[in-house]
């Protein structure tokens, strides 16, 4: 069985009080010689959203999930000037790996943390054990409309009232959106989830950092084909468990990894964007088994 998850602090990259949550068997003597999940959240989320993925993982695994800078309980001091874009976020998740000492993980990603996760991969192609992509984008086709076209309209002319029309990205309904619609029992959903992701968001200046993330979203762009290289490459072992309604990050999206990478398993679930919400199940049961299988 795991032991209960704990929430700890470490002090990275030039003073960045990183939150983290972390568990492993509660049987393990000394968690550092186990292998490593490492759980990447997206927007507007934060290290909450996988508060139930962690104990199902850590029945065997040291399970790793960080608060980016800009979400959740990270305090980036303001005398840092921290520059939050993707690149930054890189970075960042660098440090914290470096200063726990982990060489080696399979990756978790979602949304934001697919091009961070693979920006790492493409730094230390040698510490990817393997991927689990529920619903992390590394193709133009997995790009849902509408949703994107304010973002490409922005990218396009970053003019002032194109950027003042994403506001509407970090508002609350949008936020709710993001997890009720395409849920097959949208009931479920505890509502914390959403209230303490826009609670979050409300704090001074962060409506800004989320905006500046949008933008800056750009830069992944001409770095999938980076991205979709090492795939074909590397051939890490590769889970795509895909909510199959999410008009953020669609279908085609996860389908496209079998094009690079013909062993990845790809499995489209009856859920919306926060997949985990509502298949906890299905998608934990489906980790392990494939960690299994590829020996980790």
């Amino acid at each position: 069985m795991a032991a209960p998850t704990q929430v700890k602090t470490v002090t990275v990259d030039d003073g960045i009080e990183l939150f983290y949550r972390e568990a492993f068997p509660s049987s393990a003597s000394d968690p550092s010689t186990l292998p490593v999940v490492l759980l990447l959240h997206g927007f507007p989320s934060s290290s909450f959203q996988y508060r139930n993925l962690i104990q199902r993982l850590a029945v065997k695994y040291r399970v790793l999930a960080p608060d980016f800078p800009g979400y959740g309980f990270t305090v980036v001091p303001a005398a840092r000037k921290y520059e939050y874009t993707f690149a930054s976020l890189t970075k960042t998740t660098i440090a914290f790996l470096d200063a726990l000492k982990v060489v080696k993980f399979a990756v978790y990603v979602f949304d934001y943390g697919a091009p961070t996760g693979f920006r790492i991969a493409l730094e230390r192609p040698d510490a990817i054990t393997a991927i689990i992509t529920q619903n992390g984008n590394a193709y133009v086709e997995g790009l849902g409309q509408p949703f994107w076209s304010g973002p490409q309209k922005a990218w396009a002319d970053p003019s002032p009232d194109n950027i003042k029309a994403l506001a509407y990205l970090i508002e609350f309904d949008t936020t709710k959106w993001q997890y009720v619609n395409g849920a097959p029992d949208p009931s479920v959903i505890p509502p914390e989830t959403y209230h303490l992701d826009y609670y979050l968001m409300t704090r001074p200046g962060n409506g800004d950092i989320q905006v500046g993330y949008l933008l800056d979203y750009k830069t992944n762009i001409p770095l999938y084909p980076q991205f979709q290289e090492f795939f074909r490459t590397r051939r890490p072992p590769t889970l795509a468990v895909w909510g199959k309604h999410d008009q953020i990050f669609v279908p085609p999206g996860a389908e496209a990894y079998k094009r690079d990478n013909p062993d990845a398993i790809v499995k489209l679930l009856d859920a919306g964007h926060f997949a985990l919400e509502t298949s906890l199940d299905e998608i934990s049961s489906d980790i392990l088994a494939f960690l299994e299988k590829n020996g980790i």
